[in-house]
């Protein structure tokens, strides 16, 4: 009797695992599709064909907001610092008084060279009636001639001095902190101290690199026409900022090579209005192509990455799945570029490519390459919930 109890205990087991096996891979309940595609049947993927268009190229680079102009100021003349006429971070014109040095002395420096100068020109008259009266002789003319002269000179220096006294800025820009207070002597010559700074930063440049490629395909696009460089679009954007908000122009390419880094500096020329690109900030610019070019575009959901590769899961005639290795360039209205490894017509795999293997069968649903990632989303997750066809 025990015997009979023991076989009908492991027949119920061997047909209680039979159902489980056939629930389990059989009937695939939703959500069963994967494990579809691991057992060899065709795996539901998204595929979409790639698109072919002319469209203008971007390329993204960093770089650094540079002054268009910008200067040291230093005193001329030594003396005490009087007087300092700005308020630090302020914008000034060309010619606004910054600091005044004490004018006192070269004040009395130029009454007394414009009397000496005065007395030299009054000595210099007489002496010529009295050459013309033959009183004197040519030589002695001549010395009071030259005082005179030197009198001059010694006026005119006696003014710049005085000038010097009050330092005004030499360009229109904002105004860094007085470096020197009110009280403290400064002098001039080699060791004179920066009294302040002044950068223009309305235009600002922003200068970055671009490789030997790219500036070669910018100067057979353009030439030696300067109006065409500056029809070539760019764009910036800071650290803080999203996108890149500030529209400029191209103002030039350098005029050699780095040979070290395979590099040309370019520079471009931003209105600055708003004061917000303040020089030296960093900056995100994106640079676009000086004409139209027929490219590839693919979506970035379609890219995968083997090791220091990009590939792509291609549809081949059979609807199986074909390794595809690609070269990538930038974005273009939100697709993918690509440079080589795909042509117009191929089909790849935009969603679903974890269910895909190179070689293995696929159950592909067209989509449009530009479809937005929620209706992508959708229709996997619709694929996936499908009963599947009984065996």
């Amino acid at each position: 009797m025990g015997w009979i109890i023991k076989k009908l205990l492991f027949l119920i087991i061997i047909v209680g695992i039979g159902y489980f096996v056939y629930a389990r891979f059989f009937m695939m309940p939703p959500g069963g599709h994967g494990m579809m595609g691991m057992m060899g049947g065709p795996a539901p993927v998204s595929v979409a064909e790639v698109i072919e268009r002319d469209v203008q190229q971007w390329q993204e680079f960093a770089g650094r907001i540079i002054p268009v102009d910008s200067a040291e100021i230093r005193p001329q003349v030594s003396g005490l610092i009087d007087k300092i006429h700005f308020k630090e971070g302020e914008y000034i014109e060309k010619g606004a008084p910054l600091f005044t040095i004490d004018q006192r002395p070269y004040k009395a420096a130029l009454d007394a060279a414009q009397a000496q100068y005065t007395l030299a020109d009054s000595e210099l008259q007489r002496a010529k009636m009295l050459l013309e009266a033959k009183a004197i002789s040519q030589r002695e003319f001549d010395q009071r001639r030259n005082a005179s002269e030197v009198a001059r000179a010694n006026l005119t220096k006696a003014k710049l001095d005085y000038d010097y006294t009050l330092i005004r800025s030499p360009i229109s820009g904002r105004v860094g902190r007085a470096e020197i207070t009110v009280g403290n002597l400064v002098s001039d010559g080699g060791s004179a101290p920066v009294l302040t700074t002044i950068v223009a930063d309305k235009p600002v440049y922003a200068d970055f690199e671009i490789d030997e490629d790219a500036f070669l395909e910018y100067m057979l696009a353009v030439g030696s026409d300067s109006e065409k460089l500056k029809s070539v679009p760019v764009y910036l954007g800071l650290s803080s900022e999203d996108g890149e908000p500030h529209v400029g122009l191209v103002q030039s390419f350098d005029n050699q090579l780095n040979m070290s880094t395979g590099t040309i500096r370019v520079r471009t020329i931003f209105d600055n209005e708003s004061g917000n690109l303040v020089p030296g900030l960093f900056a995100r610019i994106r640079l676009g192509s000086a004409g139209e070019s027929r490219v590839i575009l693919i979506t970035d959901r379609a890219i995968g990455t083997d090791q220091n590769k990009k590939f792509v899961l291609a549809v081949d005639a059979e609807n199986k799945a074909e390794y595809r290795e690609i070269t990538i360039g930038g974005i273009v209205e939100g697709l993918r570029v690509v440079t080589s490894g795909l042509k117009a017509g191929d089909k790849i795999v935009v969603n679903g490519t974890q269910r895909a293997r190179p070689g293995a069968p696929l159950a592909p649903e067209m989509v449009p390459m530009d479809a937005p990632p929620e209706s992508l989303d959708k229709t996997a997750q619709q694929q996936s919930e499908q009963p599947a066809e009984a065996p």
